[in-house]
């Protein structure tokens, strides 16, 4: 009798550190985040990120960007700026860049200026619909203000093997297929 009562305790001991420990694996840990010194989430994307062209008299400076609590397992990472609100059918890719490596957290603004250097070595900026590599501002037709989508995403490889002259979606379907997890961080912009 002394022997069944000290195997259910120790049973019940063993499920309870079992589900202890579950419980704590499963409890949402940090969140995979992306911020930026120059866009508020929801707020007006401001002039000097602004394209300057097409009517739009911005300074088209990418903006600062940081992130923390990329997802474990993470060996690079890879940027997407898309305004799915551009009357295309299919939105407008703003800026397109991948290959960054996993120890990177942050981007000064001004990075997505190729003249500049100020990208981490290894890091490829693709072409946009601007139909040139680098960032370009928002920039959209006069009316409602539209949705510009920076999300970042963490990739279970250290590189896309892609041509240089991949296109943005193409560059997107190779993210979306080896993503651990995104950030986002969303702006305005109309005029």
């Amino acid at each position: 009798m002394r022997h069944t009562a000290c195997s259910a305790g120790a049973w019940l001991a063993t499920v309870t550190l079992a589900v202890t420990a579950a419980t704590a694996a499963d409890a949402p840990g940090a969140k995979f985040t992306l911020t930026s010194t120059d866009i508020a989430p929801g707020g007006t994307i401001a002039a000097a990120q602004v394209f300057n062209g097409f009517g739009c008299k911005g300074e088209n400076v990418s903006p600062a960007l940081s992130w923390s609590n990329a997802p474990a397992g993470t060996q690079s990472f890879a940027l997407l700026v898309h305004d799915p609100d551009a009357p295309t059918g299919s939105g407008w890719w703003h800026w397109i860049l991948y290959n960054i490596p996993a120890g990177t957290h942050s981007l000064p603004a001004g990075a997505g200026d190729a003249q500049k250097n100020l990208l981490p070595a290894g890091a490829i900026q693709g072409r946009t619909d601007f139909g040139s590599a680098g960032y370009g501002g928002p920039c959209p037709p006069p009316g409602k203000p539209h949705h510009y989508y920076f999300r970042l995403f963490a990739l279970k490889v250290p590189k896309l093997d892609l041509p240089p002259d991949a296109t943005a979606a193409f560059v997107a379907f190779n993210v979306h297929t080896q993503s651990l997890g995104s950030a986002e961080l969303m702006g305005l912009y109309g005029r």
